[in-house]
């Protein structure tokens, strides 16, 4: 999968070189090592689910105890006087059961559809027994016991739907991680590209510098200022050249690619004017995220612990019986041949007459247990609707604070020019040419920071409720084509 989108992503990056926040983010989703974890995950709880769905359907199955041969002394007893006495045995038992068991979730018993053959060779005595139960239905239920089956259908299906969510968060998490790595990189390409303009710039204005003094116009402190100038411009360059190159390989070691010597990050310069209704989020949190479902998973299981411990208590019933055939001949053919009735019904029990108050103790335990995850509950849940508002807000904020950064770069490096001509004209000193140059790397600092806040609080918020804001349409995922991958 992830190598069809590197076909389609990587052409456009050889050639130009040109790299993308939204390309990085596709490469990273599906070739870093975070998405491929979140992949093997996710399968696992998808079969994981088909596991237990299949434990409802019936199953077939085939049991068999083949070539036991047993020689040995037996103990047995002379029932006239009681005197026990080892005789030689030397048998061979043989027998096949082909059964088909159904669970009953609703009750939780199991019905089972038998037939059984055995085969019993005494050597000693030279001659053989067919036991045969052609058919026999056979019926296992509990009474007043804990239902586990019951219960795993109500939390099975909602741990698969959180399975889904959780992926598709990690998508998000892969989002956000990409872009913080994404604009470190910008942050470092923009430190750089500035340092080789201002070192260009120093060189041509030392130069001047230089034939000024020649001239006589300026003075040797503004000449070796200038020198100065053009010293710092260097060992600047070369730390952010050093800066770049760790915040590219990190970015693309991340996205596992490792062509990546002249790639250039293009920022995502324009900004869409996106503001977001609150109570449109928490709507769409509440419903698309796991939030709401990790709740009731919780809840439930603090309500299975309660069941169980109430079941646990008092008197525990089976009701077993079966029905069917058997026979019992020296032939194959003679244990298929008139056969007898076979019926067994009957119930086992267990009660408990004084357990020190264990029992009592236990539906206690639980009890308080599911009242410390209800009042949790309450709590958690108001602190993430406070935190969804917060989000809300920073991230409505964040269009005009870009714009704002924006226009304060274009003034910084119009300011910048201003300066420069003045300098070159002998109007203005050094200094003033300093302070206008960091200004403007200041302001150009500010707007790829403001950039990054936006995109980060965009898919932060986008993670928070599994919802694409541009698109206007809820994040799922191909679990087919998921399930199928290699």
């Amino acid at each position: 999968m992830w190598c069809i989108a590197l076909t389609w992503l990587l052409p456009g990056m050889v050639q130009a070189q040109k790299v993308t926040l939204n390309h990085a983010i596709r490469i990273a989703q599906e070739n870093s090592l975070d998405a491929q974890l979140a992949r093997f995950s996710f399968q696992a709880s998808y079969w994981n689910y088909r596991s237990f769905k299949a434990e409802f359907l019936p199953s077939l199955n085939l049991n068999g105890n083949l070539a036991n041969y047993n020689r040995s002394l037996v103990e047995t007893r002379n029932y006239d006087d009681g005197r026990l006495a080892y005789v030689s045995n030397n048998t061979l038992n043989n027998s096949l059961t082909l059964s088909l068991d159904q669970e009953i979730a609703a009750t939780g018993g199991r019905i089972s559809l038998m037939s059984y053959l055995h085969r019993l060779d005494q050597f000693t005595y030279k001659d053989h027994t067919f036991n045969t139960q052609p058919l026999r239905i056979s019926y296992t239920q509990p009474l007043r016991s804990f239902n586990s089956l019951k219960w795993q259908k109500k939390t099975a299906p909602l741990e698969y739907e959180i399975a889904q969510k959780k992926y598709t968060t990690a998508m998000q998490d892969i989002a956000i991680r990409t872009t913080t790595l994404f604009f470190n990189v910008l942050s470092a390409q923009s430190n750089y590209q500035q340092s080789k303009a201002t070192l260009a710039d120093r060189e041509t204005l030392y130069g001047m510098a230089q034939k000024r003094l020649e001239l006589g116009t300026t003075t040797k402190s503004e000449v070796l200022q200038m020198e100065l100038s053009v010293l710092n411009a260097r060992v600047a360059e070369g730390n952010n050249r050093i800066s770049l190159n760790d915040a590219l390989y990190n970015l693309f070691s991340y996205l596992r690619l490792t062509d990546y010597a002249n790639a250039e990050l293009i920022p995502p310069s324009l900004v869409p004017d996106i503001i977001v209704n609150l109570e449109d989020v928490l709507t769409k949190a509440i419903s698309n995220s796991s939030h709401t479902m990790e709740q009731r998973l919780e809840m439930l299981g603090a309500e299975q612990s309660l069941a169980q411990a109430k079941a646990n208590r008092g008197i525990q019933v089976t009701l077993s019986g079966e029905l069917g055939f058997m026979q019992s001949s020296e032939t194959f053919g003679g244990a298929y041949q008139n056969l007898l009735d076979n019926e067994i019904i009957g119930l086992t029990l267990r009660l408990p007459i004084f357990d020190w108050g264990v029992s009592k103790g236990r539906i206690r335990m639980a009890q308080s247990r599911l009242e410390v995850v209800r009042t949790q509950q309450e709590q958690a849940h108001e602190d993430y609707i406070q935190e969804l508002r917060k989000k809300v807000l920073q991230f409505n904020a964040q269009p005009v604070q870009c714009r704002n950064a924006r226009r304060a770069q274009e003034i910084a490096e119009e300011r910048y020019d201003i300066m420069r001509r003045r300098y070159e004209a002998g109007t203005v000193s050094v200094t003033d040419l300093n302070t206008a140059l960091q200004e403007m790397t200041a302001a150009k600092a500010q707007y790829i920071s403001q950039l990054y806040t936006f995109w980060s609080d965009y898919y932060g918020l986008q993670k928070s409720t599994l919802y694409d804001w541009m698109t206007q349409r809820d994040i799922l995922i191909d679990v087919e084509q998921m399930v199928n991958e290699r």
